[in-house]
């Protein structure tokens, strides 16, 4: 599943190819795509049409599209510049155009296979495409592309999300991600004393942190020396700082390359992969030599899911918690 630099990359590749357009409309040919928009397909589809895209967010693993009313531009109610006229008397003083909120966004999240691709109207569809959006000046169009169709798209209204900011409604309760300013280290570390669980659970849970994910989790975990199963109650508030700044630097060094690629599952915008696999020290490197010390890397099961770790830079402590 996209990780937090995955989606980050993808939300810029839409910032510069969707941002200030108006959707034409949207077209659903998957109805699994949409099966969390409660109201259907079909809703789905007329609450998009004719909707102005403003500048794209995300947090976490989720990103979205907010959307302005019809005719908006640049965040005014009424975009279109003032008619000329051939009239010679002094024109009226106008008041400055009031800014337009979006209350509504479109919501995306990738699941283990989704893809968000931007391509020319006539470019022949793909085979695994879910939902397509078309746009008022014919440009290049937007398409959900998702072979597993475990990822989904809705429309949903913005409410005020934990953090202070207004969020889709489904992401609500979700924390901040380490990337960002509204991150609190210290409720953070707070969080971790009260919870009593392994400090990779308490990363992958994106209600404490979000955005990190079982890649994520195992590089920040290496780099910082602990093990994935060490109790956070034990943990000094040194040692998740520390966890931290890890996180914050392995995934802003796989921002840089385009994210973490293993297949044609995950890509950019363009359909073009991250290379960030290539600096990977823990995950995925089973039986090779730690790049630190020589030991082999160990593999764990974990959560119906893989941990790996170094047995020597990082000990499994006397009192695992899983």
């Amino acid at each position: 599943m996209p990780e937090l630099p995955e989606v980050e990359v993808v939300r810029r590749g839409l910032d510069r190819w969707v941002t200030g357009r108006t959707v034409a409309s949207a077209e659903v040919l998957h109805p699994r795509a949409v099966r969390r928009h409660e109201e259907g397909p079909a809703d789905f589809a007329g609450r998009l049409a004719g909707r102005v895209v403003a500048q794209p967010r995300r947090r976490g693993k989720y990103m979205w599209l907010p959307l302005l009313p019809e005719g908006a531009a640049d965040g005014r109610a009424d975009g279109a510049a003032a008619e000329s006229t051939e009239s010679t008397e002094p024109a009226e003083p106008t008041k400055p155009a009031e800014p337009v909120e979006p209350t509504e966004a479109l919501l995306a999240h990738l699941g283990m296979s989704g893809q968000l691709l931007v391509g020319e109207p006539d470019r022949e569809r793909h085979k695994h495409l879910r939902v397509r959006l078309t746009f008022s000046d014919g440009g290049p169009d937007l398409r959900f592309v998702d072979q597993r169709t475990f990822g989904h798209l809705l429309v949903a209204d913005l409410v005020p999300s934990k953090v202070g900011d207004r969020v889709p409604a489904p992401v609500a309760h979700i924390a901040a991600d380490p990337l960002e300013e509204a991150f609190d280290e210290e409720a953070f570390f707070a969080a971790l004393k009260r919870r009593r669980t392994g400090i990779k659970r308490a990363l992958l849970d994106q209600s404490l942190i979000s955005g990190v994910g079982n890649i994520y989790a195992d590089e920040a975990l290496w780099r910082s020396r602990l093990h994935w199963a060490r109790p956070t109650e034990t943990m000094t508030r040194a040692e998740a700082s520390r966890v931290l700044e890890a996180a914050r630097e392995v995934m802003s060094a796989a921002l840089g390359v385009g994210g973490t690629s293993f297949d044609a599952m995950y890509v950019n915008v363009n359909g073009e992969s991250g290379y960030f696999e290539r600096s990977l020290e823990a995950y995925g490197r089973r039986d090779e030599p730690c790049t630190r010390c020589g030991t082999p890397i160990r593999r764990d099961e974990f959560m119906n899911r893989s941990s790996y770790s170094c047995p020597k830079c990082q000990p499994r402590p006397r009192r695992a918690r899983y």
